[in-house]
């Protein structure tokens, strides 16, 4: 939305620091004139920064309001006025772009916490009860020397030599006995190679 001209002032040919300092002051001719000759270049920057018509309509409003409401804070020793309109205006985009992202990023998070199947823990509790169970029975089948040499190898993370020496016997029969009784676990407990 465009500012209505002042009637009977002349500020066209004043320059960006001058009408920031008649803007300051007050002035609304200066701040018409400043708004016509900076609007199309602040919403050009702000629209490649956003890509979005729209929205970059927006914020070139938001930044120009500011401009009206900050001018008392520009000062020319620090810079050029068009320095600091498209300084302010660059800073308002990105954080455009960051807030844009940031709601984004929540929703997603809300997303898939909302989209992740929940688990039954007694049902799991129970399943794993029933493996433990039926691993155990599976144990018992096997010979002495087999559920040894398995539960101090797998359970006890053992190697084969260290086994040996536990069991005092041939490193070559723990090999075998191993061999056998993870044979005879797999078909006893049905799991397929």
């Amino acid at each position: 939305m465009r500012p209505l001209r002042a009637v009977g002032s002349s500020p066209a040919q004043m320059s960006l620091e001058g009408l920031l300092t008649r803007i300051a002051k007050g002035d609304q001719a200066a701040y018409v004139a400043l708004y016509d000759r900076t609007s199309p270049v602040v919403y050009g920057l702000i629209r490649r920064v956003l890509r979005d018509p729209a929205q970059s309509e927006e914020v070139a409003q938001e930044v120009l309001l500011e401009v009206w409401r900050t001018a008392t804070r520009f000062d020319a020793e620090r810079g050029s006025a068009n320095a600091w309109i498209m300084t302010m205006a660059h800073r308002r985009a990105v954080d455009r772009v960051r807030s844009e992202q940031a709601a984004r990023d929540r929703d997603d998070k809300v997303g898939v916490r909302d989209a992740s199947v929940g688990f039954d823990e007694v049902a799991e509790e129970v399943q794993a009860r029933l493996e433990h169970q039926q691993v155990r029975r599976a144990l018992d089948q096997l010979t002495d020397l087999q559920r040894e040499a398995v539960q101090l190898a797998y359970y006890g993370g053992r190697t084969y030599r260290e086994v040996a020496e536990l069991l005092d016997t041939p490193l070559g029969t723990v090999k075998t006995r191993l061999r056998d009784g993870l044979i005879r676990l797999r078909d006893t407990l049905g799991v397929r190679s």
